[in-house]
């Protein structure tokens, strides 16, 4: 009905705009020729007028002579009284006499106002049109979100894995919501608020569907940046909208993602205290804890930047519960691969433990994304199910990115690069804290040419100085290596030195592992974009050298016991090395047997001193591995599985 209405009214307005064309076109009508009245007179008197026709008072019609003008028609506003007769009559002309025609009242209506309804009906449909759009020109004050209806595909608990105690404390949220009896007959409140923070990731929004999926009410979902426009106050009205609308839908739940966007620190803007964010901000503090009570409407919101959100927001009586999303641990990784590999068919000899043993703080996104990569790699290999190889090559993806195997390298450079990845594992396999070697590979991939990969037998939470220590030697491997055979460094170690002289600052100024300068900590605080630079570190200057010295002897000490052990474990150096050439990977059992001496088919060939390696090419640092060997132990300024 509505859509036959719009297609009659659409019919109208062009009519009434062909007519106007009409109207226009017959005024400017280029068979009738527009002159004067003393232009008049003159071609009657100069014998030049065919006939003449009086038309009203003021209008005189007329024709020329076929032989002046081709006998055009005329038409003029003049004089229709006695005089011009008398002229006419004096030329022998009788003029005729016509009655005016007096339009209807609908003719008049359309040719006087036809223009301005025309231009009204053009603006009533324009905006019509823009309130039908996303825009909403006309309602900017109205809320965003977006309620989950009952044909939505819903996410439960069953789907979500790996953040146990996240999932019980949403689980009484929901059963509160489902028998709240239960609860407020023992005096208990409904919480007003639960806040979801951990990295990105993790599945905070996975979550808070999973909740909705359950609880079986109204859900209510919005990003923080959809309250805030160009417009003053439209963000506060959003808020206030919002909340209507989970008043009436109660008892429901808000879901607000990102919730950091508008809930910052107040007096930070540069508006100050009539910066738009921050009277969002108060309204949202209002409406969950302020003068009027939100019976049955629970806020659920996610966030990775907890730091930066005002302390208001997160007082008891706002958000009561804080719900930490972190990293899964080796089970959670395991259950979330399950979840995920549930969709894809697996050969028998899959084991998901492997997989997730193999890859430590990678988030339910991450691990998401490597089941997604296998799959695809399968698929490009025609085949019919996903086996080992296929979550291996998507591992290396992930964590090193697509293999270059159209990089041109020579031999020199290949020579190079195996004997700096074969350092790193001999040193990692000849000290007592690190972890397990579980793959060495010369193939370029990402921006580095070369990656020694451990596995971790467990999840480390804590570091020990032990522990760090023999890291920084594993780092250092790969130079002291280079330096050995060749007699020369290249530049393929800038990362590792990188990343030690980071581990080793650490370890003296902020975690106290150092005897002479103490369990202080000298951390500088780093100054933000728009920040003052900072007047004084907290510490002298002869602090400041102390501290560098110590610096120094921690990656001194572990580059002697990393030259060390390479110097004792020459030949084993070399076979792996050359089996590094020849294989391009390597696993943990290849390089165990060439350690050991055993014959995996590998022609051994002993390079003749410093002058048969050479140089890397002169590049830039980030060129050469910029990424080379992360992961091969437990940094824990880094991610421990990154490549």
């Amino acid at each position: 009905m509505k859509s036959q209405q719009k297609t009659l009214t659409l019919w109208i307005v062009i009519i009434l705009l062909m007519l106007l064309v009409a109207r226009v076109a017959t005024e400017n009508n280029p068979q009738i020729q527009k002159i004067t009245y003393p232009d008049f007179i003159k071609a009657v008197e100069e014998s030049k007028v065919a006939d003449v026709t009086f038309k009203g008072d003021k209008t005189i019609i007329g024709k020329f002579n076929a032989d002046y003008e081709s006998g055009k028609r005329f038409s003029l506003t003049g004089d229709t009284s006695e005089t011009t007769f008398n002229i006419l009559r004096k030329n022998g002309i009788t003029p005729n006499y016509a009655e005016e025609e007096k339009g209807s009242f609908f003719t008049n209506l359309l040719i006087n106002w036809g223009p301005m309804i025309f231009l009204i009906v053009i603006f009533y449909f324009f905006l019509r049109q823009i309130q039908a759009g996303g825009g909403k020109a006309m309602s900017f004050g109205k809320s965003k979100a977006k309620m989950l209806s009952a044909h939505d595909k819903k996410v439960t608990f069953k789907d979500v894995s790996g953040v146990e105690e996240a999932k019980e404390e949403l689980m009484e949220v929901v059963d509160f919501l489902k028998d709240p009896k239960k609860y407020t007959k023992l005096g208990g409140k409904i919480p007003k608020g639960v806040i979801l923070v951990g990295p990105p990731g993790t599945g905070k929004t996975l979550l808070a569907r999973a909740v909705a999926g359950e609880a079986d009410v109204p859900f209510f979902s919005i990003s923080g940046s959809d309250f805030v426009e160009m417009f003053v106050g439209v963000g506060a009205s959003r808020v206030r909208d919002l909340f209507d609308q989970g008043k009436k839908h109660a008892p429901c739940i808000i879901f607000i993602d990102e919730i950091d966007a508008v809930g910052r620190h107040r007096g930070h803007g540069m508006g100050g205290g009539h910066d738009e964010r921050e009277q969002t901000l108060n309204q949202l503090l209002v409406e969950m804890d302020g003068f009027e009570s939100n019976e049955g409407v629970i806020l659920i919101a996610a966030t990775n930047r907890i730091d930066v959100l005002d302390p208001a927001l997160l007082r008891p009586g706002r958000f009561d519960r804080r719900v930490t999303v972190g990293p899964p641990d080796v089970r959670g990784r395991v259950g979330i691969l399950k979840v995920h590999a549930s969709k894809t068919p697996l050969e028998e000899g899959v084991d998901l433990e492997v997989v997730a043993k193999g890859t430590p703080g990678f988030t339910g996104a991450d691990l998401a994304n490597l089941v997604n990569e296998a799959a695809l790699n399968a698929a490009r290999l025609n085949k019919k199910r996903l086996n080992m190889d296929d979550f291996e090559m998507a591992k290396d993806k992930v964590l090193m990115g697509p293999e270059r195997k159209s990089m041109v390298i020579s031999d020199k450079e290949k020579r190079v690069t195996a004997y700096h990845e074969a350092g790193h594992t001999l040193v990692g396999m000849n000290l007592p804290y690190t972890d397990p070697i579980h793959k060495v590979s010369i193939m370029p991939r990402g921006g580095a040419l070369g990656v020694t990969q451990t596995l971790p037998s467990e999840d480390m939470l804590n570091l020990t100085s032990e522990r760090a220590q023999n890291f920084i030697a594993f780092l250092m491997g790969g130079r002291v290596a280079e330096e050995i055979v060749f007699g020369e460094i290249t530049n393929g170690a800038s990362n590792d030195i990188e990343r030690a002289t980071s581990l080793a600052r650490n370890m003296v100024c902020n975690w106290g592992m150092s005897k002479k300068m103490g369990p202080i900590n000298y951390h500088k605080d780093q100054a933000g974009p728009w920040s003052p630079p900072a007047q004084s570190t907290g510490y002298s200057d002869k602090t400041s050298m102390e501290i560098d010295e110590e610096v120094h002897r921690l990656i001194s000490k572990n580059y002697e016991i990393a030259t060390q052990i390479l110097e004792e474990k020459r030949d084993a150096l070399d076979r792996v090395a050359e089996g590094l050439i020849v294989w391009e990977t390597l696993d943990h059992k290849q390089v165990q047997d060439l350690v050991d001496g055993k014959d995996i088919g590998v022609p051994l060939v002993k390079p003749k001193g410093p002058s048969s390696g050479g140089n890397a090419p002169e590049q830039e640092a980030t060129t050469e591995k910029p990424e080379s060997d992360k992961g091969s132990g437990g940094n824990p300024g880094d991610d421990p599985v990154l490549a």
